[in-house]
């Protein structure tokens, strides 16, 4: 499904009326400051690793597939815009300013950025600084960043959130609803009780030491995030 039949699907749904009720009018991908904003954005992120290749453009209308009465004005556009990667925080303030209400629809954008980028393979470190600028420029969560960047890139070694098996972005209560109930199933004291030989109950103990590890690990890092967001 493209990118902007996924969008007007979402609007007309109406999936979450209490802030996409406040969205300009219309459907996105009707909305000639949003299609601006958004090709922009791809053709700029192109740039970002320091060869705007002509065939990028496939990937980009791939996933942000324009109305064929607008595709010619978007190439041109596109072809525009990537000749370098400055303004691109302006398109992605006017952006957020636009569609500051309709968070899910920003964060459909930065995921739609974020395939595009791996469309090649490749994905550079200026392209993750220039994603996770946009991401920023957004108004979203560092944890909603990471959990796209691990829905497309994989999760990072360690990564407390795959060992607790929830979301990056998941609610404090639901992050230690799964702690505890991933804890409860791998407690070492199961082993004992099932009568499991002293190796077995090692391999529990150390794979509940990882469990709280990672428990804790998440919970420094969100303590840390709330601190830097009041500073």
């Amino acid at each position: 499904m493209s990118f902007w039949r996924k969008i007007a699907g979402l609007a007309a749904l109406n999936l979450d009326e209490a802030e996409c009720d406040v969205c300009p009018p219309g459907l996105p991908g009707e909305d000639p400051a949003f299609s601006t904003a958004v090709t922009a954005l791809g053709a700029k992120l192109a740039k970002a690793d320091g060869d705007a290749r002509a065939g990028e453009y496939a990937a980009f209308s791939e996933v942000f597939q324009p109305e064929p009465a607008s595709a010619g004005n978007v190439r041109r556009l596109y072809q525009l815009a990537r000749q370098t990667t400055r303004g691109f925080e302006s398109y992605a303030r006017r952006l957020q300013k636009r569609y500051r209400n309709c968070p899910q629809l920003l964060e459909d954008v930065l995921d739609g950025l974020f395939f595009v980028a791996t469309s090649d393979g490749v994905v550079t470190a200026d392209e993750l600084t220039y994603l996770e600028r946009v991401s920023e420029l957004f108004g979203q969560s560092p944890l909603v960043f990471r959990r796209l960047k691990a829905t497309h890139l994989g999760p990072e070694a360690g990564d407390p959130y795959v060992v607790l098996d929830v979301p990056h972005d998941a609610s404090d209560a639901d992050l230690r609803a799964a702690w505890k109930a991933i804890l409860s199933v791998s407690h070492p004291d199961r082993a004992r009780a099932r009568g499991l030989p002293p190796e077995f109950v090692e391999v529990a103990e150390a794979k509940a030491a990882a469990i709280n590890a990672a428990f804790d690990t998440a919970m420094r890092e969100r303590r840390a995030l709330a601190l830097q967001g009041a500073a």
